[in-house]
């Protein structure tokens, strides 16, 4: 974990990462140093203090929430969310539930079934689920503002099916995420890259020693999503940007990344900025045990500061529980 410190308090000067060994990684008007923490012990006010061009301002907002709907949530009321957000102080939230995944998906998906078969709405679930959302914009209408949107998952392959349900219901949504969750692995099938670890041994299993090579994979693929032609209602917002680290500790994987998966993620980036896009800073990793740290790293924080790019916080809440610990 990392936190930032003004480089004019420090009195340091700015230095390319590529010159840091260690423990330390300089870029923009800030530094990165690793701090020490006392295990699950985590002060979320001062790990949402972000830097940079943040799309809401100083409201307090909330990108990223599911729902009741939610087929590997809690099946806390959405409204008991709300109610809690409210508390919190909270100025937006977000609602962003899972798309459905292609019919046909299941034909080239590898891991285990519940990683499929929980990962989304079902296709008849969409129109409870705008319905669900339009009836609390109305009840909460006065007391706290509520955006409604999918997040969608990037599927290769499948991009004519995301273009088609974009098409169909994009026009009833405000706020859209595009998330890479699944990644193709050993055999060419698709696995979900934060289901289990066994799952992940099993797909990933010829990278496991090989961090940044499965890193570089995943980046590469992300690349693909942020410039895939999704047409009109593509989303603006991209998700959880190194997700693939969710079972970093588990694994190993705590070097840091190599030049070749900087550079990648810089042309990410630079291609969200001419395209005006988002990124999602997804505070749900830092209450993973095996993770421990938000999406993205603070390192690409860095990068993200650098670069220009705008972001919004988001919890990506499935209970009320996650609210309070993220915003609490």
């Amino acid at each position: 974990d990392y936190h930032c410190a003004s480089r004019t308090k420090l009195g340091l000067l700015i230095t390319h990462h590529s010159q840091i060994k260690g423990t330390a990684f300089r870029s923009g008007p800030f530094i990165m140093m690793k701090r020490k923490r006392t295990k699950h012990m985590i002060n979320m006010k001062e790990e949402r203090q972000f830097m940079g061009n943040r799309v809401y301002g100083r409201r307090v907002v909330d990108g990223h929430v599911h729902t009741e709907l939610c087929p590997h949530g809690s099946g806390d009321k959405t409204a008991l969310m709300i109610e809690k957000a409210i508390d919190l102080k909270i100025d937006k939230i977000c609602l962003t539930e899972h798309a459905p995944l292609p019919v046909e998906f299941k034909n080239v998906y590898g891991g285990i079934k519940a990683g499929c078969d929980t990962g989304a709405l079902k296709a008849d679930q969409v129109e409870v689920y705008l319905e669900l959302a339009e009836r609390l914009k109305k009840d909460y209408a006065t007391r706290i503002n509520i955006s409604v949107g999918f997040e969608v998952d990037y599927l290769p392959g499948f991009e004519d099916y995301t273009r088609s349900f974009l098409n169909e219901y994009g026009a009833f949504t405000e706020d859209n995420i595009l998330s890479l969750h699944f990644l193709d692995g050993y055999d060419g099938k698709f696995y979900c890259v934060d289901y289990s670890t066994d799952d992940f041994r099993k797909a990933f299993r010829p990278w496991l020693f090989d961090q940044n090579a499965l890193y570089y994979k995943y980046f590469t693929c992300l690349k693909k999503a942020v410039c895939a032609d999704l047409g009109k209602y593509t989303p603006v917002r991209i998700g959880h940007l190194d997700l693939l680290k969710k079972y970093r500790l588990h694994f190993g994987f705590t070097k840091p990344l190599d030049e070749q998966n900087c550079r990648l993620i810089k042309e990410i980036l630079l291609i969200m900025r001419k395209q005006g896009r988002q990124l999602d800073y997804n505070m749900s990793g830092f209450f993973k045990p095996q993770c421990r740290e938000m999406y993205p790293s603070r390192f690409i924080q860095g990068m993200v500061y650098a670069l220009g790019v705008s972001f919004v916080p988001g919890s990506d809440s499935h209970s009320v529980e996650d609210l309070e610990r993220v915003w609490g």
